[in-house]
């Protein structure tokens, strides 16, 4: 009864175009976001910060930047994988060859760097579309592996191939326990979250889900193709660069060239398509759904053969842990294929009617 409408009325155009047009909804995520900074830190365990939080937060800003491009721009890609590569190897050469560069500046660097990259390789988006698309990323995919692994420039000529960072600060602030790493991830989370909202909010992105419901029909009513494409291969590409860097600085520490194979980039992609694509928070929801399920399926399978008394082995945990893995990403893509998000949506509808059966 409480989730209503009802007495929240607008004034002034200001109004009437905020994010949140319900307070219930704005309190909501402020207070979530206030959870997220002052309790969670609190209340989890270092094998949480590691294994799931740090995780859930990277792969989030990433799977954000996939869906600006996926979902709203409707351009595939199965490149990302790349794209965060490009950004960690980026911020490592911004780090180690410019003296004297911020950890902050060296990451938004690398982000650039990858838009500027994602710019190029989104060319052929002019040209092709579809599945003649997604293999022109993917070839993207296989350059950049190549690239990372045989070019010993990028990795300042390390004899094992892999680059470190360690002793991480900004602004005088020690990032080195996993509190401080999470909370450095969620602080730009947060801020490229409320980036991406308000972008798809605005004339650019309006222009992004033109082109992806009708390019021809765009095209007549004044929108050009070639500027709403390769502005949202720059700016996805922005994202999952920064994501990158993240994710070898903060969560890894030490990485090579396979950290960001294709398996990410299916990964990420699965996440947009689970969540729910032209979703923000189908990207929290995919990406969740992605790193807690198979922790949980890993943990949950050996408790449930030993109460059948049933011993499974390690690699038939692995094995299983795929196949229901697979099986339940079919499951929800039959039930409901637009997500996690439109599940949440629906939700929320029958919450602000609730107890009205109409």
């Amino acid at each position: 009864m409480i989730y209503r409408e009802n007495g929240q009325f607008k004034t002034t155009y200001a109004a009437d175009q905020q994010i949140f047009t319900i307070a219930q909804d704005k309190w909501f995520v402020l207070g979530l976001i206030a959870f997220a900074f002052i309790g969670v830190p609190m209340l989890a365990d270092e094998y949480m910060f590691r294994a799931i939080l740090i995780p859930f937060l990277i792969l989030s800003l990433a799977a954000l930047g996939v869906n600006l491009l996926v979902g709203y721009c409707g351009q595939i890609t199965l490149g990302a994988g790349a794209f965060m590569a490009i950004g960690a190897y980026a911020a490592y050469n911004f780090m180690i060859r410019v003296d004297g560069v911020p950890l902050v500046a060296a990451l938004l660097l690398g982000g650039a760097t990858t838009a500027a990259l994602g710019i190029i390789f989104g060319i052929p988006s002019l040209r092709v579309r579809g599945l003649y698309l997604a293999v022109a990323t993917l070839a993207a995919q296989f350059f950049c592996d190549w690239a990372f692994l045989r070019l010993g420039w990028f990795t300042n000529y390390s004899p094992s191939g892999s680059v470190s960072i360690s002793n991480l600060s900004a602004f005088g602030w020690a990032i080195d326990s996993p509190v401080e790493k999470y909370l450095f991830c969620l602080l730009f989370l947060v801020a490229f979250a409320f980036f991406a909202k308000n972008l798809t909010r605005a004339s650019i992105g309006r222009q992004w889900m033109a082109i992806r419901d009708m390019d021809v029909a765009a095209e007549v009513i004044g929108i050009r193709p070639m500027w709403a494409k390769l502005s949202a291969f720059a700016v996805s590409s922005f994202f999952i660069g920064v994501a990158g860097a993240l994710w070898g600085f903060v969560h890894l520490g030490s990485w090579e060239p396979a950290a960001f194979s294709v398996d990410r980039s299916f990964q990420l992609l699965f996440m947009v398509i689970i969540g729910g694509l032209g979703s923000i928070m189908g990207s929290f929801f995919g990406a969740a759904f992605i790193v807690i399920m198979p922790i949980f399926l890993n943990q949950a399978l050996p408790a449930l053969g030993s109460l059948f008394g049933i011993a499974i082995s390690t690699a038939g945990v692995a094995h299983a842990e795929f196949i229901i893995f697979g099986s339940l990403i079919v499951f929800f893509l039959i039930v409901e294929p637009h997500g996690l998000a439109r599940l949440w949506a629906i939700a929320k509808e029958k919450l602000r009617l609730w107890p009205f059966p109409h």
